[in-house]
């Protein structure tokens, strides 16, 4: 994998990251307890949504 594909890759996944946190945190409060979704744990769960483990 060249440097360039492999800084592309990095830069898809922080973009989605940061909009899987941003969706979490925007979530309406009843709407993310329903889903057992607390949004001080946004960046976990997107961390392990995007990365992994």
């Amino acid at each position: 994998m060249s440097i360039v594909s492999t800084l592309r890759d990095a830069a898809r996944k922080r973009a989605a990251y940061n909009r899987t946190v941003a969706e979490i945190e925007a979530l309406p409060l009843d709407v993310a307890l329903d889903l057992g979704i607390y949004r001080e744990d946004a960046r976990r769960i997107a961390q392990s949504a995007v990365y992994g483990a």
